[in-house]
């Protein structure tokens, strides 16, 4: 298998949708770039980590494009059960007062 995140198998990949591998997309450039930042400083210590984020964006944006080009189906997006609606007492109409009685007929005359 190529090297990469194992949470960012290309298999799993075609399970999420694309918002979602828009999301891992951002989260994997921000991460290339603070690795790419530690390197300049001197702070990184795996640098095959760097090569393995890369892989993951290039996966990402395959995934992307195949979609775009109707290669790779776009996953049917997932629906939580309905909750049952429960049952409730009907709630008897409002009385109208007088005074808003006369506003109401007041504002269909103005309509």
């Amino acid at each position: 298998m190529a090297i990469g995140s194992k949470e960012l198998a290309s298999v799993e990949l075609d399970t999420f949708e694309n918002e979602r591998l828009f999301d891992e997309l951002k989260k994997a450039k921000e991460e290339l770039f603070n690795l790419r930042f530690q390197s300049a400083t001197g702070q990184l210590e795996s640098h095959g980590r760097l090569r393995a984020v890369k892989r993951d964006i290039a996966r990402i944006y395959t995934v992307l494009r195949e979609r775009e080009l109707g290669i790779r189906p776009t996953p049917a997006p997932v629906e939580a059960p309905a909750k049952a609606e429960k049952k409730t007492k009907k709630a008897k109409p409002a009385v109208k007062s007088d005074d808003s009685a006369a506003a109401d007929a007041a504002q269909t005359k103005e309509a």
